[in-house]
C-alpha cells in the first residue's frame, strides 16, 4: 500500500504556463508521490511557454503535455503549501495554509537563454521545499 503524501502543493502564477509549471515539473521530478502537486494561474494562457518547455527538457523533465489550469478555490483549499509567484492579490486566502512568495522573473516572451537562470532558481527553492516538506512530515 503506497503511503499518503507527505503534503499537497500548488504553484500560482498569471498564466500559469511558465513558473508555475517548471515548479510543478521539478517538485514531481524530485519528490515523486511524496508530494502531491498542482498548479494554476489567476488567468492561465493558451499553452505552456515553450521556452519554458525547452529548458526543463535540458534538465531531463518533459513538461510538454502540461496545460494551463484556472486558479480555483477548491485547489487551494485541497493544498497544504500555496506558493505564488508574481499573481498578486489574485490568490484566495484560506487559514492553515501555508503561503510563500516567490519573486521570480516572468519568462513571458523571453528565449530559452533568459529562461535557465530562472528554471536553475526554481530547481534551488524546490530543493529546499522538499527538505521543508520532509522535515515537517
Amino acid at each position: 500500500m503506497t503511503p499518503p503524501p507527505l503534503a499537497s502543493v500548488l504553484f500560482v502564477c498569471v498564466h500559469n504556463a511558465g513558473r508555475s509549471q517548471m515548479a510543478a515539473g521539478f517538485l514531481a521530478h524530485l519528490a515523486g508521490d511524496r508530494v502531491e502537486v498542482r498548479s494554476a494561474g489567476s488567468l492561465p494562457g493558451d499553452r505552456v511557454n515553450p521556452a519554458a518547455v525547452e529548458a526543463m527538457a535540458e534538465a531531463g523533465i518533459d513538461i510538454s503535455a502540461a496545460t494551463p489550469k484556472v486558479l480555483t478555490s477548491e485547489a487551494v483549499q485541497a493544498s497544504d503549501y500555496v506558493i505564488t509567484m508574481g499573481c498578486g492579490d489574485a490568490c484566495p486566502v484560506f487559514p492553515g495554509k501555508r503561503y510563500l512568495d516567490w519573486a521570480l522573473d516572468d519568462p513571458a516572451g523571453q528565449g530559452v537563454d533568459a529562461v535557465r537562470p530562472i528554471r536553475d532558481a526554481i530547481r534551488a527553492r524546490i530543493e529546499a521545499l522538499i527538505a521543508e516538506i520532509e522535515r515537517e512530515g
